[in-house]
């Protein structure tokens, strides 16, 4: 693991330049939120805010609930965010109870690999109100090797196929479907179902 991934001074320098469309993957992750009715957020790796600020900016009612597995990436975002409920937590941490009419995750669900991300997504439908949405912006591998742009060393970075992940939220019980897409990153949105009856 790289230290710049924790570091909240070189942050959001160092995502500038390694992900060459991080500014439009925040804004289309904010975007896919905006026809939803948020009131109660979750964000999975709230890092330093930057995500967390756009979709607040669309909700601006909501009370947010954010969770991180670095103490320093939590104290930047505690200052960008003094009214967010933050915690420190890892992604494979039991999740924060609910339910949340959103729930939010940007560069973070790709540093576990596939078993950890179907554990994921169940626990994620598990604390979603019915009709609540996860809306999941990563780096994936995309169809075309020459779509690989973002740098990705195979130890801490574990991207899969996006047909893989519509799968899999599918199979937790969401309505899953692809919002946007460049080479090598994706923003997905995952609706739960109705419980039956």
């Amino acid at each position: 693991m790289t230290q710049w991934h924790w570091d909240p001074a070189t942050y959001l320098d160092n995502m500038l330049a390694e992900v060459p469309a991080y500014a439009e993957l925040q804004e289309q992750t904010a975007a896919a939120t905006e026809s939803l009715e948020a009131t109660a957020v979750l964000e999975l790796g709230v890092g330093t805010g930057e995500t967390a600020r756009q979709v607040l900016a669309r909700h601006p009612e909501a009370k947010l609930v954010g969770i991180d597995s670095s103490r320093e990436m939590l104290a930047r975002a505690r200052g960008a965010l003094p009214e967010a409920d933050l915690r420190l937590a890892r992604l494979e941490d039991p999740l924060p109870p609910g339910p949340f009419d959103l729930v939010v995750s940007a560069l973070a669900v790709h540093h576990l690999d596939a078993g950890g991300k179907q554990d994921l997504f169940r626990r994620v439908a598990e604390v979603l109100r019915p009709r609540g949405s996860f809306v999941l912006a990563d780096v994936v591998v995309p169809e075309r090797e020459e779509d690989v742009v973002t740098p990705i060393d195979g130890v801490y970075d574990l991207p899969d196929r996006v047909d893989d992940q519509l799968e899999w939220l599918r199979a937790a019980g969401l309505e899953a479907e692809v919002v946007w897409t460049d080479k090598d990153l994706a923003v997905l949105r995952a609706t739960r179902r109705q419980r039956p009856g």
